[in-house]
């Protein structure tokens, strides 16, 4: 049976005795309907009395109390069908909000699901493959292409690029080369290579995080229902209502009149309503809640953290500079370059191909085109010799092109592709990743909506940091943080009372995105573990989607508690009735309708754009 086929069993259940009892009327067994009705009304009511009395030894006054004591009125005297309408808009309310209820392990299940099973562990003169359950400290292991690296290690023989970006957020590939150190869950990319473990499974990085997750989820603490913040005051009220009027006229049935009236469907309903309609409006704009819970926190949050690598940048390496030796010109550089790298698969040589592209310069066919997995392609374009990869390599093909080239380094420590033409030093192709477009117009979106307080947390280096926050207008840098350390940094906001959103898109990030008050995972490229850990997720590759996310939380919230004070007021006139004895419990049941249909209709206005 689905999660959502027993939220709707037991109002369901209730509905059905309360259409058999008004069908028996119709028919020769009309002796029948109070029967019915009480038999329904002990079977379906028994489960909300059993929670409502948990809950009031566990010190909680929620909105159930007085929804409770109807019932239990109804049964003693004998009312058992305002009863059951009590129970039937309890019971749907409480389904209501299960439609969006958290699956807190799904994201663990997700990164569980995704870590590596099996390692090669190479032996003099064979591979044995095992579990990664069994690798040990000093192993040595064979990574294939494509395969995720299964312990924290360090390369002894080969050469390749790896994907590490899911654990640093880094975009650019690491290059795996002797000495080179990996985490666990990074990707090999083209080229084998032997890695000698320096930490089991169960310790190595990939674990860690798994780790993180689940205590980041453990912490969390449990939402306050809206209507059981409205509930501290108005059960009480209601009590002493039903006292009055029993003092007043020693008529029991003035007592359940007002339990009935005073039942707080506005309060179990409102919410409810207007978080689905707020959730069906934020998925017209390409952005799930995955639980009601999320769209109410959202609307509260007052701090915003960000990574940076896909979040408040494009997320992959692009051409940011290209250095080219005289006499030859920038365009027929570019030119021969994207012409042999048309004949790789190598997310730079993509990259080079694009930058042509995106200058509108028409590439010819290169021949002859060899590659040299993780180091570099050559080819001929135009009867000339053309030569891209890593300096290193570049340098052992063409030494006096790689002499030349070193003298171009200037300085700069990120990737680069060195170029020779004919032996001789061609240019260097600089790649970096890019800034998001429209940033400090989005930050100024978030200030209008009250969010004061804006912080980047990111694995990359300081400077490269800084100089991402001085574009987007953030003055709050936290850099060369691992997925520990940025936990760190959002327990502590959230302990110091802070409502905290936190935005990421990697593997990276999913600790912290439990972690915080909201988590919101920008998944327009799939997301991954990012997308399970998180409480939202946005499908469309648009930042300001979070902010639409944000406004839509805040409105949402408004016509929740717009939706409650009118109800609540309406309820409160109608107990004043109820206690002069001017409204019986059946009337005061289909009066209670009537009040729930005026709250339904004005909480479903959250479904609707702003101003409607």
């Amino acid at each position: 049976m689905t999660p959502r086929v027993r939220a709707l069993l037991l109002p369901g259940t209730t509905l059905v005795f309360i259409l058999a009892g008004l069908a028996a009327y119709a028919s020769p067994l009309a002796f029948l309907p109070r029967w019915i009705w009480l038999a329904g009304l002990v079977l379906t009511g028994l489960p909300v009395l059993v929670r409502t009395t948990i809950g009031v030894f566990q010190g909680k006054l929620a909105a159930d109390l007085v929804a409770a004591l109807a019932i239990v009125t109804a049964l003693i005297l004998d009312q058992p069908l305002p009863g059951l309408i009590v129970v039937m808009m309890q019971t749907g309310g409480e389904a209501m909000e299960r439609f969006a209820e958290r699956r807190a392990t799904e994201a663990v299940r997700a990164l569980e699901a995704a870590a590596p099973r099996m390692a090669h562990r190479l032996r003099p003169g064979s591979t044995e493959d095992i579990p990664v359950e069994r690798i040990a400290v000093g192993d040595r292991l064979l990574v294939r292409p494509g395969e995720m690296v299964p312990c924290d290690g360090i390369v002894t023989e080969g050469h390749s690029h790896v994907d590490a970006s899911r654990l640093t957020g880094e975009p650019v590939p690491v290059v795996a080369q002797p000495g080179t150190r990996l985490m666990s869950g990074s990707l090999n990319g083209e080229g084998p290579f032997t890695l000698e473990s320096t930490a089991a499974a169960s310790e190595s990085q990939y674990a860690r995080i798994v780790a993180l997750v689940r205590e980041a989820q453990a912490s969390k603490s449990p939402l306050q229902r809206v209507a059981d913040r409205y509930a501290v005051w108005f059960t009480p009220v209601t009590l002493v209502v039903c006292a009055i009027a029993w003092f007043a006229s020693g008529d029991p049935n003035r007592i359940l009149a007002v339990l009935v009236v005073a039942t707080p469907c506005p309060l179990i309903l409102a919410t409810p309503v207007a978080v689905i309609g707020g959730i069906s409006r934020a998925a017209a704009r390409s952005v799930i809640f995955r639980h009601g819970e999320a769209i109410e926190q959202l609307g509260q949050v007052d701090v915003a953290l960000f990574d940076k690598t896909g979040t408040l940048t494009i997320g992959r390496p692009a051409v940011a500079r290209i250095l080219v030796e005289p006499p030859l010109s920038r365009e027929d550089f570019l030119r021969m370059a994207a012409a042999v790298e048309q004949g790789s698969g190598h997310l730079l040589a993509r990259t080079v191909v694009e930058a042509a592209d995106a200058e509108g310069i028409a590439l010819p066919v290169a021949t002859n085109i060899r590659e040299e997995h993780g180091q570099g392609v050559s080819g001929e374009v135009d009867g000339r010799r053309i030569t891209i990869g890593s300096l290193a390599w570049v340098g052992e093909v063409a030494p006096r092109a790689g002499r030349q080239l070193a003298a171009l380094h200037d300085g700069h420590h990120g990737l680069r592709a060195a170029v020779a033409i004919d032996g001789e030093a061609g240019g260097v192709i600089e790649f970096a990743d890019r800034v998001r477009p429209d940033l400090r117009p989005f930050f100024a979106d978030l200030h209008r909506l009250g969010i004061r307080r804006t912080m980047l947390l990111t694995g990359d280096r300081e400077a490269t940091a800084q100089a991402v926050a001085a574009e987007a207008g953030i003055s709050e840098v936290h850099a060369n943080l691992l997925p520990a350390d940025k936990v760190a940094i959002v327990a502590s906001l959230v302990n110091a009372g802070h409502k905290v959103v936190m935005v990421g898109d990697g593997t990276n990030d999913a600790p912290a995105l439990s972690r915080a008050t909201v988590g919101v995972a920008l998944a327009a490229h799939g997301g991954g573990i990012s997308a399970e850990a998180a409480d939202v997720v946005v499908l469309a590759d648009d930042l300001h989607r979070v902010t639409e996310a944000i406004g839509i939380s805040r409105r949402t919230l408004r016509i929740a508690r717009q939706s409650i004070n009118v109800g609540l007021g309406l309820s409160l006139v109608a107990m004043a009735f109820a206690a002069l004895g001017g409204i019986p419990p059946i009337a005061g049941a289909l009066l209670q309708e009537a009040i729930d249909v005026a709250v339904i209709l004005n909480a479903l206005r959250a479904s609707l754009p702003a101003g409607r």
